[in-house]
């Protein structure tokens, strides 16, 4: 995941480099201290696509955050969104691989003390198992379409976390086998089209 480009050119990202910017300031830390990022807005600087107000973000350390900081984005129709910090957000409540934030990619932002890194893509789509609610299905969806992860990648990282999963393996598990299912479709998909295109460009099937 080296070469991994993130969407830092848009609204939302800018306005998520205002907030980490506000609570630095507002912190006064004396050492870095390393931040994970996860949920859709970490959707959105992979994919481009997803919108959101709230951030999710795990700090490793213990950090009181401003229930008054909140940043305006101005959106496609013209008007604006504020984006804030969850200050109920728990890593607790997704599935995550006991690897995730060794495996997380720092996320460039211009800071002096909070180190922010980004889950990666599978990761990012494992987590979503947990609740597998619509928006959740469609973020795996997107980051399967855009090849960011795969089925059978997701299959194996989930398989994995499930077995230190504080929750209800049972559900997870149900979930999974309909993330994977959607994937693969998905990839067939994918597949499918990109054939096509070939076919086209070759000048159609020889005789």
């Amino acid at each position: 995941m080296a070469n991994t480009r993130f969407h830092t050119d848009t609204a939302l990202a800018d306005g998520l480099r205002e907030l980490f910017t506000q609570l630095e300031q507002r912190l006064c830390l004396q050492r870095p201290l390393n931040v994970y990022l996860a949920g859709g807005m970490a959707v959105h600087l992979y994919t481009g696509k997803r919108v959101t107000d709230d951030v999710d973000a795990e700090f490793a350390g213990r950090v009181l955050l401003p229930s008054d900081l909140v940043v305006e984005v101005a959106n496609a129709e013209g008007s604006t969104n504020l984006i804030y910090f969850d200050t109920h957000y728990n890593p607790m409540f997704s599935l995550l691989h006991e690897d995730y934030q060794e495996d997380a990619i720092q996320l460039p932002l211009g800071l002096t003390q909070l180190r922010v890194f980004v889950l990666t893509p599978l990761d990012l789509a494992v987590s979503k198992l947990a609740r597998f609610a619509d928006n959740d299905q469609e973020d795996i969806q997107d980051l399967v379409r855009l090849g960011l992860t795969t089925a059978d990648a997701i299959e194996q990282r989930a398989s994995s976390a499930l077995v230190a999963y504080v929750g209800n393996p049972a559900v997870v598990s149900c979930n999974l086998r309909d993330a994977i299912a959607q994937a693969r479709m998905i990839e067939m998909i994918e597949q499918a089209s990109a054939g096509k295109s070939k076919l086209a460009c070759s000048g159609g099937p020889t005789r």
